[in-house]
């Protein structure tokens, strides 16, 4: 084959600090605008992005080129300083780890949904519950001392 074909989607979540509720409303919108043109500015196309309080999903599609760890520490990294230097909150913290989960083009849509709905989803699981769902829907093995 001359060329090459990818359709390649992350859902990547991760959270504040602790589960800290650090990201207020009044300013969570703004986040999520800048994690895109993060995710842009990296070559890679932000989905949507979305989260509450404690923690961000984001639905991105990435190249062949990109190394899955940096970029998401690359982005965990700028927007720590952004929200440092920008929104003034100076104890903000990402927390270390991270998730990141393949999704389908043809799952695409209701991972979208999800993000978008994450207010009224909390409602009724913490994070820690999800991200648990998330770990056992995706077979991934974890150690539930070692998750938060």
């Amino acid at each position: 084959m001359p060329s090459t074909h990818l359709s390649l989607h992350f859902h990547i979540v991760f959270s504040t600090k602790d589960r800290h509720p650090f990201i207020a409303d009044d300013w969570r919108g703004r986040l999520h605008e800048y994690l895109g043109g993060l995710v842009r500015a990296a070559d890679g196309i932000p989905e949507i992005i979305g989260g509450t309080a404690d923690h961000v999903h984001l639905l991105v599609g990435l190249r062949a080129t990109h190394a899955l760890a940096s970029f998401v520490q690359d982005i965990k990294q700028t927007s720590s300083r952004w929200i440092h230097e920008t929104i003034g909150v100076k104890n903000f913290a990402w927390q270390p780890g991270y998730g990141a989960f393949t999704v389908s083009v043809s799952n695409c849509e209701a991972v979208k949904e999800y993000i978008a709905n994450q207010a009224k989803h909390h409602r009724t699981k913490t994070f820690q519950e999800e991200y648990v769902t998330f770990l056992q829907k995706h077979l991934v093995e974890y150690d539930e001392k070692h998750l938060w």
